[in-house]
């Protein structure tokens, strides 16, 4: 059987220290009651559109939360420090969590001294959800308000699709404000 051996390939090595090469970008932000402003931090260590996947290190500011949602893609997320809670589920350093292509997940809720990941989608990186009436729950029960996310600029004319999610959950926001 023949290898798939390409010549010229390597191994590329990255770290997930700060540096000017790979850039931290936020991509979600987020007001907290007390006014202060909060994030996700991904750095993208891999992002390849042929074939596509993205592998990365994400840093989540204490209290951050980011909507129940699912990938067009398997993804699988290890907790390097800190702590965060999955839908009913705390997380700490060692944790694995593994979510097949159709499931989701979530909501996600940073601890108290936030939280590092390192996260792997193997196929399609985007997101999609169909529960935007629990973010709005979660959001409103921490006094917290979702705030427009951040620009980013996805490889291969991938086109960002958060801004459909948060017009879903500010729909649900009018429809229940309570």
């Amino acid at each position: 059987m023949a290898t798939p051996r390409q010549p010229g390939l390597g191994a590329v090595f990255t770290d997930r220290g700060d540096d000017d090469e790979i850039p931290y970008i936020k991509v979600r932000s987020q007001r907290n009651a007390d006014g202060t402003e909060v994030h996700v931090w991904e750095k993208w260590v891999a992002f390849n559109v042929d074939p596509l996947y993205l592998a990365l290190f994400a840093r989540y500011d204490p209290g951050m939360i980011v909507r129940h949602h699912g990938h067009h893609s398997p993804h699988t997320l290890l907790v390097l420090g800190g702590s965060i809670r999955c839908g009913d589920v705390d997380l700490g350093p060692g944790d694995h969590v593994e979510l097949p292509l159709g499931a989701s997940f979530g909501p996600f809720e940073a601890g108290p001294d936030g939280a590092e990941l390192y996260e792997v989608m193997m196929g399609d990186p985007r997101s999609w959800s169909d529960d935007e009436e629990s973010m709005v729950a979660l959001l409103a029960a921490r006094g917290a308000e979702r705030l427009p996310d951040p620009p980013i600029d996805l490889p291969g004319g991938l086109e960002d699709l958060r801004q459909v999610y948060a017009r879903a959950e500010a729909l649900a926001a009018e429809a229940d404000p309570d």
